[in-house]
């Protein structure tokens, strides 16, 4: 059995004294916060035993804050991986001891958004959410917000007039990209399709007029189809895009603005395999976000762009805004901030 770590292991990893690994074990001398936080992360390194303890220990005199996480779609990669983002911005903070109350929404109906906003600002300080821009959304924010609840947008913006702040990409950019992208990497001009998640979504719509209007000012040679809803599931997609390649066999480009990417390149597979279209004859598709799936799919050249979300700096940004927020009081006018967004063609990944 490997030997149990030590107070002297310990000591030595932190680059301290035992004494001074002591007394961040008992309290009984103040240690000033810079060490105490690098013993911390010593007996995690090294498997301590008395990790917890430590870290109970250096933030026992800071202010508990509860902060609320409202995401879509549990089973989908990209919030899974955007709630261990949230989960582990909270844990970063110093300042705080904070929770991060993570859920996902069982239903994409306006008014069970509204609940789901509601039921978690009951337990939470403040909340960031994923949601449609519906009036029962702006209702329930509003409400929280006289209950003393910030509330902030995140990805797609909602309720703005009410709403504390929108954290995420500029989605009319994001749409002009994946459109400047197809008008350079088609094999001719000719029709597109766009697929948005629900015309409730604003950032979607964001997406789509960004889309439209470049194609509209640099490249109208294009013809860009109605576009199609999509729901953001899988399926949908799936059986939306074979249809569209069926009614449409001389399409050049696709552009899947919201989820249920993983439809479009499993049809995008499906044609190639059956000949309808030949390898490198098929449209130029983009899609947003970088999962197992988007990935495979770049890489074997199926896709021509991702779009990706900066999690990270996401989860960083907003939880520093809810924090600040809490303490220091809401802002006087809604705001917003835009985080730069990845672009990562077949050869970057």
């Amino acid at each position: 059995m490997a030997r149990r770590p030590t107070i002297a292991d310990l000591a030595e990893k932190a680059g301290v004294s035992v004494a001074t690994v002591d007394r961040v074990l008992n309290g009984r001398h103040r240690v000033r916060e810079e060490t105490a936080r690098r013993v911390y992360e010593a007996a995690n390194a090294i498997g301590y035993h008395a990790a917890a303890l430590i870290h109970q220990r250096i933030t026992a005199e800071l202010p508990r804050m509860e902060l609320g996480f409202l995401l879509q779609k549990s089973r989908q990669p990209f919030y899974q991986a955007f709630a261990a983002a949230l989960e582990e911005a909270v844990a970063r903070r110093r300042d705080i001891r904070g929770h991060a109350h993570v859920e996902f929404l069982q239903s994409s109906a306006p008014g069970d958004m509204a609940d789901s906003l509601r039921a978690l600002g009951g337990r939470t300080q403040a909340v960031a959410a994923v949601c449609l821009d519906h009036h029962l959304v702006t209702r329930a924010v509003e409400a929280l917000r006289a209950d003393g609840k910030p509330v902030f947008s995140i990805l797609s913006d909602f309720a703005q007039d009410v709403r504390e702040s929108y954290v995420g990409t500029n989605n009319l950019k994001v749409g002009r990209t994946a459109a400047w992208m197809i008008s350079r990497t088609a094999r001719r001009a000719g029709k597109v399709a766009l697929f948005v998640g629900s015309h409730r979504w604003l950032g979607h719509e964001l997406r789509e007029t960004g889309f439209r209007s470049y194609f509209r000012e640099h490249a109208p040679e294009f013809h860009i189809l109605e576009t199609l809803v999509n729901l953001d599931t899988r399926q949908v997609t799936h059986e939306a895009t074979l249809s569209l390649f069926s009614r449409h066999p001389d399409i050049v480009g696709l552009y899947v603005a919201g989820g249920g990417m993983e439809g479009a390149i499993a049809a995008l597979r499906e044609t190639m395999d059956d000949g309808r279209f030949a390898r490198g004859e098929g449209p130029s598709v983009i899609v947003n976000e970088v999962t197992p799936d988007t990935t495979a799919a770049l890489q074997d050249h199926l896709i021509s762009a991702i779009v990706a979300t900066p999690l990270r700096e996401l989860a960083d940004s907003v939880v520093d805004m809810m924090v600040n927020t809490v303490q220091s009081g809401p802002a006087d006018n809604p705001g917003q901030l835009f985080l730069p967004f990845g672009f990562h063609v077949p050869e970057s990944l």
